[in-house]
């Protein structure tokens, strides 16, 4: 029984958009979802403890957590800042080579999602739903098209470059107005596929019907249904067979649309292949988590205000003979299909669900090294490090967050914030995973055996190389690390965020 890597990350297929190996362009470091760093070989497991800081950009505090996983292509680092502008270092030293002020454009734009750089070009969306396309050598704008028709839309998904069009998923935070007054829901999710030329739309695939008005809720605001079904995390697609992959969130409102699912659509088209609703109900809000929530969470009496979207980035594997993709849930549940027909293979339940609450499972992404797949839980109890078996979901390791993970570093002095808990994406290079925490410490493991092999707390203050003092948090999810070309980079600064005077920061290490 032989699991093989469909992508080995951009870095191990050349150069196909302008990369070089050991870069890595997008959110997934390839387009297949594996978020493995196949050609590194600097660090290994002979090495990894050996890694120290080599500089920090340090961002200005405005209470805005660090989102943006960087992108690493041709010795330059591209990421956003939580202050609204989008930087350009050199890789190896964080040398400053241009940075785009989004407010040139719209102003109160946040990059919350991961860049991609393909083409000699950096697309990036922001908190508004709008889309950008920057000169990758000068910062310059190439073009920008909003590309979210609802207020409230966003770009937590990070672009996907294929064969010249950019696929981004559309979220938005409609479903956490507390205001009962407020007219829930219209937003629906979608996933967009654009010319990465033109800016120009050239099909979208919504999540949902549209929203009709079918009545009032208790404070009288019209009540719409349905509405919800984001897509929070990246897509990916098999160059192949030419077919996107994505998951959605939950409802809003309503019963109704494809909420919970893992979408195949085609790329060229944006019809679905098939699909596979993996919660039958699920419909949430933050008025559900109220007490005082009756006739507002339709869910509540019945059980199905669950929060259990799919967050996390499918992964694309090989296993004997066949294309599988798997993707982790909220519900602690990872799910693996074949990748050509949509049929379930198998199913792992790694940690205990939390209903109402979206903290527990797997958060942003799961990793492929062609041996094992890796993934992380959240407020697991606790969090939990996981390698399975790519063909029938056997554990084969597991390691708990340390039980000093609150304890010692930084986080030791605020218990009443620390969580011993993963919220990023899990990254691989050959012999290692690479993870962080909530209780802000950054750890390699040992890809084999589970072992804790290098850990970072990053709760501290640091001098940035950009003049500014920052200091770590916990560790940034909407990502995970980037292993690229002898490098680690870290994004620390996320929820729940540790008292400080200062903005977090970029952490760089290397040997």
């Amino acid at each position: 029984m032989v699991a093989l890597l469909i992508g080995g990350a951009a870095s191990a297929t050349g150069d196909t958009a302008g990369h070089r190996p050991g870069d890595w362009p997008g959110w997934t470091g390839d387009k297949s979802g594996s978020r493995f760093a196949a050609t590194e070989r600097r660090i290994g497991p002979w090495s990894a403890g050996k890694l120290q800081l080599k500089w920090a950009f340090a961002y200005p505090k405005n209470g805005f957590p660090a989102k943006s996983q960087p992108a690493v292509v041709n010795g330059g680092i591209y990421f956003g800042s939580p202050d609204g502008k989008f930087h350009a270092l050199d890789a190896k030293t964080g040398a400053g080579r241009w940075t785009f002020d989004l407010a040139t454009v719209s102003a109160g734009s946040v990059v919350i999602d991961g860049p991609t750089v393909a083409r000699g070009r950096v697309f990036f969306g922001d908190n508004g739903g709008r889309l950008y396309a920057l000169d990758q050598r000068t910062g310059r704008l190439v073009w920008s098209k909003d590309t979210e028709p609802h207020a409230a839309g966003m770009h937590t998904s990070s672009p996907l470059y294929h064969d010249g069009r950019i696929y981004v998923g559309a979220s938005s935070g409609e479903n956490v107005n507390p205001d009962r007054n407020y007219p829930c829901c219209t937003f629906r999710g979608h996933v967009d596929s654009i010319d990465a030329e033109t800016g120009d739309l050239v099909w979208r695939y919504f999540t949902t019907p549209e929203p009709q008005a079918v009545g009032t809720w208790p404070s009288g605001a019209t009540r719409y249904e349905p509405s919800g079904a984001g897509v929070w995390s990246s897509p990916v697609v098999d160059e192949r067979t030419n077919t996107l992959y994505v998951g959605t969130g939950n409802l809003y409102s309503g019963t109704t649309g494809d909420f919970d699912t893992l979408l195949a659509l085609d790329a060229r088209t944006g019809s679905a292949k098939w699909k596979q609703k993996v919660t039958q109900a699920d419909t949430w809000r933050l008025l559900c988590g109220f007490p005082d929530n009756e006739g507002y969470c339709p869910g509540q009496k019945d059980g199905t205000a669950l929060d259990y979207d799919i967050g996390a980035t499918p992964t694309l594997f090989r296993h004997d003979g066949r294309t599988l993709v798997g993707v982790g849930q909220k519900s602690g549940v990872f799910h693996v299909f074949d990748a050509r027909t949509g049929s379930v293979q198998w199913r792992r339940q790694l940690s205990k669900p939390m209903p109402g609450g979206g903290l527990s499972g797997i958060q942003w992404g799961s990793s492929s090294d062609g041996k094992r797949l890796y993934m992380a839980t959240n407020w697991g109890n606790p969090g939990t490090v996981f390698a399975l078996d790519p063909g029938n979901g056997d554990v084969l390791w597991e390691t708990p967050n340390p039980e000093n993970g609150c304890t010692t570093g930084g986080a030791a002095q605020f218990p009443q914030v620390c969580q011993r808990s993963h919220t990023p994406a899990v990254t691989t290079s050959p012999g290692l995973v690479y993870e962080g925490s909530v209780d802000g410490k950054m750890r390699i493991y040992d890809s084999t055996t589970g072992k804790v092999r290098w850990e970072y707390d990053t709760i501290r203050d640091f001098q940035g190389v950009n003049g500014l003092t920052g200091r770590g948090s916990a560790i940034s999810g909407n990502g995970g690390a980037v292993v690229a070309d002898g490098m680690l980079y870290v994004q620390s600064g996320y929820w729940p965020s540790y008292p400080s005077d200062h903005g977090n920061v970029l952490l760089a290490f290397g040997l």
